[in-house]
């Protein structure tokens, strides 16, 4: 796993895009929403140190069902499908 630095206002990830890692927060805070029919932004959830997203892309491989944004400089652990599967096999106890 690498660690990623994201800005200020910086999206993380993008609602509809192909989804291949999860993202665990080391630090800062992030905005997670989606566009509603009327484009307009309905916000699902504020997210800090240590939360999780982007996992149902590990699981599913749909695309990713929202969007992400740095409410601050963020300091964030990207984890990939290999990762994920690694730990599925050798330590699940540790994916809870």
């Amino acid at each position: 796993m690498k660690i990623q630095y994201f800005k200020k206002d910086a999206e993380i990830i993008k609602e509809g895009t192909l989804s291949d890692c999860a993202y665990i927060i080391e630090s800062g805070s992030v905005e997670v929403s989606k566009k509603q029919p009327n484009e307009e932004k309905q916000i699902i959830a504020i997210l800090s140190e240590n939360d999780i997203f982007g996992e149902m892309g590990l699981i599913d491989g749909l695309p990713r069902s929202a969007t992400v944004v740095a409410l601050e400089d963020c300091s964030i652990t990207i984890m990939t499908q290999e990762t994920f599967n690694h730990l599925a096999q050798h330590n699940p106890q540790a994916l809870m």
